[in-house]
């Protein structure tokens, strides 16, 4: 597994349990010796750290955490997305015995045990964007409304390919589908969501297999590239931001081959949003934006609400936001991923 560097935000100082553990503070400048505790202390484990969308949310989890005065442990792999680099993770966040749990779990079922664990242990545990199989182990759940985004994007891909007109029942219309994990509840949701509604609406679309990228662009580049070059490819429907980078670049490499490729991707990467308010060869036709930010301010406020014994929502969904070239210069600001 790859080097990680850890994040502890201090709200009003670091907790004892953490004292004795070497790691990079940010968001303050007290020394573990000198500092007393704060009440609560969260863990927040993401899946690859380095995706824009993990960014955006870690700025309202920092946020929310100065705010309440609680201190903020906050782990991920740099790039990796997937269960085997997750779960060493999660096992060093436990050991450091937290208040709470926040995960956006990378499968729905691989960190079951280790929820489990969490939970008998008196730490609550809360999901944000992905969520686990096991929601009675779960205090509460943020996350965007998956199923509706991948039908937003079913529609926007018909319409950018001009699907009455190009696509029939004779000269059907391919699709390429690239995905960070479909064992994940979240990407797995917008597949669901994008193929029920070509098929419900759009029989002259045939949807090429999955393409699995573990949220690295350049295995989604090298995967897209294999599909144009073996099928007549009419759009791509990247179910998150890596995914729109890899189909992007795909479409470039591939020249006056990629010249009709209609790209529709989830996620409002500073780039993304580039390549679509740029156009030309690869860029995106539509970007399906999640809210991150809020979802990180979100998930840290119901997690100090639950351990203070007040109720909190089960479960928030988020609504999604289709951009296109022609949404105006400030809803993409509004909606554009910040780093951090």
């Amino acid at each position: 597994m790859k080097s990680r560097s850890w994040r502890v935000i201090q709200g009003a100082a670091i907790a004892s349990t953490l004292a004795a553990s070497s790691m990079a503070f940010v968001g303050g400048a007290a020394s573990v010796a000198g500092a007393a505790s704060s009440k609560y202390t969260i863990a927040f484990v993401v899946g690859a750290e380095a995706d824009p969308f993990f960014q955006s949310m870690y700025v309202g989890a920092k946020a929310e955490a100065a705010k309440l005065h609680v201190n903020l442990i906050w782990q991920g792999d740099p790039v990796d997305y997937s269960p085997a680099t997750q779960i060493p993770v999660v096992q060093q966040v436990l050991a450091l015995k937290p208040n709470a749990l926040v995960i956006a779990p990378t499968d729905t079922k691989a960190l079951n045990p280790y929820i489990a664990s969490a939970v008998k242990s008196g730490i609550k545990v809360l999901n944000v964007d992905s969520g686990s199989s096991y929601q009675k182990n779960i205090t509460s759940w943020v996350t965007g409304n998956n199923a509706q985004g991948g039908k937003a994007a079913a529609d926007a891909l018909a319409q950018a390919m001009g699907y009455a007109k190009n696509c029939t029942s004779s000269n059907k219309c391919n699709v390429a589908i690239g995905v960070s994990s479909l064992t994940t509840s979240t990407d797995a949701a917008r597949v669901a969501g994008f193929k029920a509604e070509v098929k419900a609406k759009y029989p002259n679309i045939t949807m090429l297999n999955d393409v699995v990228s573990q949220s690295q662009p350049s295995v989604a580049q090298s995967a897209f590239a294999q599909d144009i070059s073996a099928h007549n490819l009419a759009g791509i429907f990247a179910v998150d931001g890596t995914d729109s980078e890899g189909a992007t670049n795909a479409v470039k490499a591939a020249g006056s081959a990629g010249a009709k490729i209609k790209i529709v991707g989830y996620d409002a990467y500073a780039s993304n949003i580039s390549s679509m308010t740029a156009g030309g060869l690869g860029a995106i036709s539509a970007i399906i934006s999640q809210q991150p930010t809020l979802e990180g301010q979100l998930i840290i406020q119901y997690a100090v609400q639950a351990l203070q014994h007040k109720k909190v929502p089960h479960l928030r969904t988020l609504p999604n936001i289709t951009l296109t070239p022609t949404t105006s210069a400030a809803v993409l600001a509004k909606y554009q991923y910040v780093a951090s």
